[in-house]
């Protein structure tokens, strides 16, 4: 949806280039925000399961008005004109016209806030992460499944892109069938599923770890922690993937100490806001590791998230013919990544992945800290690559030659596509590894949230750049005129610094620990 996006802004609201581009940074950040309140919906109350069913109808409701916004002439702006000068006389968008189409994206934005975050954790449930073998298979799920959304996604690239140019209302409205079938499917499979269910807020578990903390601030941690001092009762459920007691933000395992009268004649915790388990104080600690790492993706994720903006405003000054009959459109440059992403991520799993393990010890080759350091190289690669091109672009556009082939963006897409494999996949890995059982959906809205937070700040970035920059204006929507090349080159900088963060943070990062553990016997 989001790739083709930008042109129909362009086409049929007639905005302008740096409007349109705030609709798609704004619409990207809030589907990427909202995953973090679908993912704390699913672990408190519904589950995962019925999570998901619940947002891929309000999906399909999105769908629908955002197909009617194309076929309904009182939804769209009228046709361009020429005046007796033969200029372009377009109309903009009513009022009305822009709230109907943003609250169609506000359903798509809702829909995929609940499917996002649960969608990998519900496949995830379905192995047993306690044996090797299930190990195994999360990590080869993880390549899967972004090599089957890569195969996705060049369909959308491709035929989608090509039907949506010849006619946006066949376009959006076979997505709207697509989803349709969809949600049939996976409603379907209820029978064979392996469905958690929901065990309440996990907030309120998280705020008890920094109260009891706080309250036990004068308290001493021992020099050795004696087993009896830290309150470490037996798990409640059947995961039983137990955390030991670590030294790391040794504030917080003052929460776990034990002092007199804070068990009742049942042996029960009398105040569960003074006294917390070793279990869920790791598990918070879990939460506060994670967080360093998740904001170095806010600025190696910006290329990414400009995909749907610039990148089409340089192709459609360039020469995208196939042949004397077929022009590649604008937007279907994005399938060079895809590509790039369906042949590396199969043969990593197949090949790679157990050369690396052979050399590294390790079952999944890189280790997923890893993976994020080379997703933000390639993330910096892909910048500059797109600021030569673009100079050299429009210094031929300047002197009057012909324009260049648009296949001169195929340097910067590849990298774009190493930098998505490594540093999404990455990422996902992370989180699904580093954070607690029962807090996966939202560890796993993470991701997302730093897409919302990667879109919003490179949104930021590009408005501070058209407003400072003057004579030219870097963003002109003239880019012949404008200096977009170095505008690239100042976000491969800002990557650069990036670049230097992450490695510093992954040195210094230690892995979680876990090991089986006593079941509390269940009456």
């Amino acid at each position: 949806m989001t790739i083709n996006f930008m042109v129909y802004l362009l086409k049929v609201y007639h905005l302008s280039q740096v409007g349109a581009a705030n609709v798609v940074s704004i619409w990207y950040g809030v589907m990427n925000f909202i995953p973090v309140v679908g993912a704390s919906v699913a672990d408190a109350s519904l589950g995962k399961f019925r999570t998901i069913a619940m947002a891929s109808f309000g999906t399909l409701v999105g769908m629908v008005i955002l197909t009617l916004t194309a076929w309904m002439p009182q939804l769209h702006p009228p046709k361009c004109t020429y005046d007796h000068k033969l200029q372009e006389v377009c109309d903009p968008p009513t009022s009305t016209q822009l709230g109907i189409l943003i609250f169609g994206l506000s359903w798509l934005a809702i829909g995929t806030g609940g499917i996002r975050p649960c969608s990998i954790p519900f496949a995830v449930d379905q192995f047993d992460t306690s044996t090797p073998e299930g190990r195994r298979g999360v990590n080869s799920f993880f390549n899967w499944y972004y090599t089957t959304q890569t195969v996705v996604l060049l369909i959308n690239t491709t035929m989608i892109v090509y039907l949506q140019n010849r006619n946006w209302i066949i376009g959006f409205g076979i997505l709207g069938l697509l989803m349709s079938c969809a949600i049939a499917i996976f409603l379907a499979g209820k029978r064979v599923y392996l469905c958690i269910p929901a065990e309440g807020s996990i907030f309120s578990g998280i705020a008890q770890v920094f109260v009891a903390a706080y309250k036990k601030h004068h308290l001493q941690n021992p020099s050795n922690e004696e087993q009896g001092v830290y309150y470490d009762p037996p798990l409640k459920d059947d995961i039983a993937l137990k955390m030991p007691l670590t030294k790391q933000l040794r504030c917080l395992n003052k929460a776990a100490m034990i002092q007199d009268n804070e068990f009742n004649a049942e042996g029960s915790v009398t105040n569960s806001w003074r006294l917390c388990s070793i279990q869920q104080v790791e598990e918070v600690k879990c939460l506060i590791k994670i967080i360093p790492i998740w904001a170095s993706g806010i600025l190696a994720l910006i290329p990414m998230t400009q995909q749907g903006t610039f990148p089409i405003t340089q192709a459609l000054k360039m020469d995208r013919h196939l042949g004397q009959n077929f022009e590649i459109p604008a937007a279907s440059m994005g399938i060079v990544a895809l590509i790039t992403i369906g042949i590396w991520l199969p043969f990593y799993d197949l090949f790679v992945q157990n050369a690396l393990a052979k050399i590294t010890k390790r079952e999944e080759g890189l280790t997923s800290l890893q993976k994020i350091v080379i997703g933000n190289i390639f993330s910096v690669l892909t910048m500059v690559s797109a600021g030569l091109v673009e100079w050299r672009r429009r210094v031929i556009a300047i002197s009057h030659g012909s324009p260049m082939s648009v296949m001169w963006l195929t340097p910067q897409y590849v990298c774009l596509g190493f930098c998505e494999v490594f540093s999404i996949v990455g990422h996902i890995q992370f989180y699904n590894s580093e954070s607690p059982e029962k807090m996966r959906s939202i560890a796993n809205s993470l991701q997302y949230l730093v897409l919302a937070c990667s879109t919003y700040v490179g949104a930021l970035v590009m408005n501070i750049v058209h407003k400072v920059t003057r004579n030219p204006d870097w963003l002109d929507n003239d880019i012949d005129a404008g200096r977009l090349d170095y505008y690239y080159f100042l976000i491969a900088g800002i990557g650069a610094l990036n670049l230097v963060y992450i490695i510093s943070r992954a040195r210094r990062y230690h892995y979680r620990v876990i090991e089986k553990a006593e079941v509390m016997d269940k009456p």
